[in-house]
Parts: C-alpha cells; structure tokens; sequence
C-alpha cells in the first residue's frame, strides 16, 4: 500500500473565484497570490494518484484565517472522502487561536470522518505553536478525539519561498515537548528536524512525532530521502507529494531511487501512514 500523506485539494470555486478567496482568507493569499500557483480538485488528485500508482491521500485544508472559509474548504474534503471512499482520506484545517470556533468545527469535521487537523500555518494564523493559551484546548482535544495533527515546517537558513515562515525545528520542538501523547506530523522534513534527531534527547521527544517529505524537490537534494530515514529512523518519514504544488509521480520517483532497503521503503511509503491512520494493510 502507497499512502501520500500530503496533498491539497480545494472546491472547484475556489478555482473558479480565487480573487474573492484569496481577499477573505490570508493563508491562501500568501500561497496563491501567484496566478501560477495551482489548484486541484479531488478528481484532479484521484487522477494524479492512479497516474502514479498510489493507493491513498491524505488531503488536507491550508492553515485557514477566515472561518467561513475554512468552513467550506472542510465540507468539501469531507464530501470528496465520501465519494472517493477508499482514495482519500480527510483532514480538516481550523486556526486553534479562533477559540472555541476551532474547537467546535473540529469536533463537527471528526464527527463525519476527519481524521487529523492540518495543515496549521502558525505564521499566516497569527499565533505561536508554543502558546499554551492557544495550543493548549486545541491539542487536547486532537488528543481525546484520536486525531492527528500536521503542521507547516520551514527551515531556518536557505532559500525564501511563498508561504516559508518561521515554523522552524525549535518551534516545533517546544509543541511536541508540550504535548507528548499527541500525534504530530511535521510537514517538509520538519524543516531539518532529522538532523536533530541524532541528539539522544532530542530522539526520546519525538517518540510520537513524525516528518513528511512533502516538497522535497523544491528543498533538498534527492539524497534526502535516504538520509533521513537513517537520521530519524525509517518508522518516523512519512511519504508526501505536496500535490498539486509538485506531481505525486516526481517525488514518489525521487523516494524509490533513494537505495533505502525493502522494509524502509515500505514504512516510508505507507506502513508508517496506515499504523498511523489505523489501516489495514
């Protein structure tokens, strides 16, 4: 089983009207802004996927600061899971400092089938991911729900890119320290987050976090993929696309030609996601 546990899709309205979206919401204006930036549908994903040979996406919301929005963003994720039940599978995407808002659109997205919360973007939100105040209710309850949560992850040196912010290896280390019976999955190889995981401490914090390798072409060099499992250890690198922003074929290409042995690439490319997610293989 291939699982891609990182891939965008949007309501063909979004598409169709995104000047009016990219006005009401930040998050989408930070990444879409550039006319090129592109959109997909879940057809558009389930395509993708049958062209590469991929069994399941996990698709997820954008880091949300317009409820309405976000509202509308999660009811299509839902439906389009619904339709496409054995392809897709959903995460819902709230701003945990709405309060009580968030808390209330989560319980409603998990109620019909949402699996995790993602994708947080801390920078575009308006709020720190080591902010008890804020992070404190909303971890709770992806805790009690069972839920999964994935947040943005950028590197603290290298290129600027749209939507890059500061959600750097020390943010994420302050949350997962913070809460250390929550799932977390740090997005883009958690901006280096690996490297840091030959620091003793550092491997016994994240005993319940993981990475994903979304967007690597655009961030590393093909050597990353056989690096990082090594660094972090196979069973914490979750295969990722970044679709639409990359093709699901191209990365999934760069993971095989990594050289890791048949039991890393199995976890990487989906027996990590599915004991994460509760899948049969």
């Amino acid at each position: 089983m291939i699982i891609d546990f990182h891939t965008h899709i949007l309501p063909p309205g979004f598409r169709e009207r995104r000047d009016r979206y990219l006005q009401r919401d930040a998050t989408l204006r930070a990444l879409f802004s550039d006319p090129r930036s592109p959109m997909a549908t879940a057809e558009e994903l389930v395509e993708a996927l049958d062209e590469a040979g991929v069994d399941i996406a996990v698709a997820l919301g954008m880091g949300w600061t317009d409820l309405e929005t976000a509202r509308e963003a999660n009811d299509y994720l839902l439906e389009s899971a619904a339709k496409h039940t054995t392809r897709i599978i959903p995460f819902c995407s709230v701003n945990p400092a709405w309060g009580e808002p968030a808390l209330r659109e989560v319980e409603r997205c998990a109620r019909v089938g949402a699996r995790g919360v993602g994708e947080l973007h801390p920078d575009t939100q308006g709020f720190s991911l080591a902010d008890a105040s804020v992070m404190g209710p909303f971890m709770e309850q992806a805790r009690a729900l069972g839920l999964v949560v994935l947040t943005h992850a950028s590197e603290p040196v290298g290129h600027a890119y749209a939507g890059k912010g500061a959600v750097t290896p020390a943010a994420l280390m302050a949350l997962i320290q913070q809460f250390p019976d929550v799932r977390i999955v740090c997005a883009h190889w958690g901006g280096g987050l690996p490297f840091y995981a030959l620091m003793p401490e550092v491997r016994r914090a994240l005993a319940n976090a993981y990475v994903d390798t979304a967007a690597s072409p655009f961030l590393y060099r093909r050597e990353v993929f056989s690096l990082g499992p090594k660094l972090m250890g196979a069973d914490k690198v979750l295969f990722g696309s970044d679709f639409p922003l990359l093709p699901v074929k191209r990365v999934l290409a760069h993971a095989r030609a990594a050289g890791l042995s048949k039991e890393e690439q199995a976890l990487v490319l989906g027996g990590n996601a599915a004991r994460l997610l509760g899948l049969a293989e």
